[in-house]
């Protein structure tokens, strides 16, 4: 059973909204429940989904809904305004600041060069983090070798995709068949 943790201060509640915000770039429903459930234990998981159902019933932003509904339950009103000012203000502040930037920077080439180098290096990146989370929990480290070794002959060594895999793929297969 989870033990749910005292209810938050108004500053924790903003504080922790504003992380969620700040954090969840793509989505937050992911670092909601991490923060809300996981990290600050101050909602049960089934606490966080009948919350998280109401909220995607009602209309609007579902995670806006959260905070709103969330807050209330805390700290009532109040609460509500705090945990939404928490969630919506800190990235207004800073899409705002990066708006003046780009306002003042953002013709120039070498700016325009570097936006899209840096927008294509986040996307691989973060979906390379994504794809490699699983490859961590493996007991063994034999999935972790693996893929460290794919880099190797690929990037690395040069070695065409289809050879590089036509080594690996098979040797994959048998150390799972193997691990079973």
């Amino acid at each position: 059973m989870t033990q749910v943790a005292l209810p938050p201060s108004r500053l924790a509640l903003f504080a922790t909204f504003a992380q969620i915000a700040m954090f969840g770039f793509g989505g937050v429903l992911v670092w909601s429940r991490r923060m809300l459930v996981e990290e600050r234990k101050w909602l049960t998981p089934a606490e966080f989904n009948e919350a998280y159902a109401l909220c995607q019933f009602l209309p609007g932003p579902n995670v806006i809904n959260l905070s709103v509904v969330f807050g209330r339950r805390i700290a009532g009103v109040p609460g509500s305004l705090v945990a939404l000012a928490g969630l919506l203000v800190p990235p207004l502040i800073m899409v705002s600041i990066m708006a003046l930037l780009y306002a003042r920077f953002g013709e120039a080439a070498p700016m325009q060069h570097m936006l899209r180098a840096a927008a294509a290096a986040g996307l691989v990146l973060g979906t390379c983090a994504k794809m490699a989370r699983p490859l961590v929990k493996d007991r063994l480290r034999v999935a972790p070798v693996l893929a460290l070794a794919t880099f190797v002959l690929i990037a690395i060594l040069r070695w065409p995709l289809y050879l590089a895999l036509g080594l690996l793929v098979p040797l994959s297969v048998l150390i799972a068949w193997l691990r079973r």
